[in-house]
């Protein structure tokens, strides 16, 4: 059994020379056992729209298969402003979610909605902004819609974010001191994309929404 990923740079595996950065879907294997394998297609930098336009999409469908799984997780990049990423939330947002769906479907396999996990962005009170405007209700909308299972990420995150704090977060994100890494000698804040700890504790926030979605897919899930 196969679970793909297709999103952006907060799922995605990183260079080597990107480490101590690491996407959620780089981590997520090692929470299931070697009857499932993880096809991470998830790319930096890519919106649903961008993705599909690639031929991204067309390369995960030539190979997904019966019972497989694709994991979709879009929304950071599908806020840029730049003609090739923009989608409008309730209009191509989901038009463009749709084609994932209907594509894995299409092969018999199984397609999975998780809303974008949240930015470390803090204000006074210690919970964390919306940074996501209404990207995260238009998928569980369409969700609805499409009878499609969905992870809402974003809340999972945010719960999770500000139960640390907003000092604590540093060391889920990319935040390293000058001299911490060699990657980084100037060091780094990045409040987008994650750590290794952060992306391990990301992937068990989607595990857990697996089991409680009871998905086949919780069977091959380590103890």
């Amino acid at each position: 059994m196969n679970i793909f990923i297709a999103g952006d740079s907060t799922a995605s595996n990183k260079a080597i020379d990107k480490k101590p950065e690491m996407g959620w879907g780089e981590a997520l294997d090692k929470f299931f056992s070697n009857e499932v394998s993880i096809k991470n297609h998830a790319t930096n930098g890519r919106s649903s729209k961008s993705f599909i336009d690639e031929g991204r999409l067309n390369t995960i469908l030539a190979e997904i298969k019966e019972h497989d799984y694709l994991f979709i997780q879009f929304g950071h990049n599908d806020q840029k402003d730049d003609e090739e990423r923009f989608t409008d939330p309730y209009t191509t947002y989901k038009d463009y979610l749709t084609q994932y769906i209907e594509g894995a479907r299409e092969k018999g396999a199984i397609p999975i909605l998780l809303t974008s996990i949240c930015r470390r962005d803090f204000i006074s009170d210690g919970t964390l902004k919306n940074t996501h405007g209404a990207y995260p209700d238009a998928m569980k909308e369409l969700a609805k819609e499409q009878n499609v299972p969905l992870i809402d990420m974003t809340i999972k995150t945010k719960i999770f974010f500000e139960s640390l704090g907003e000092e604590k977060t540093k060391e889920i994100f990319l935040w390293l001191e000058p001299g911490e890494h060699e990657n980084y000698p100037n060091g780094v804040e990045d409040n987008t994309h994650l750590h290794e700890k952060g992306a391990l504790a990301v992937a068990q926030l989607v595990v857990e929404g697996i089991e409680e979605l009871n998905l086949l897919l919780k069977e091959y899930i380590l103890d």
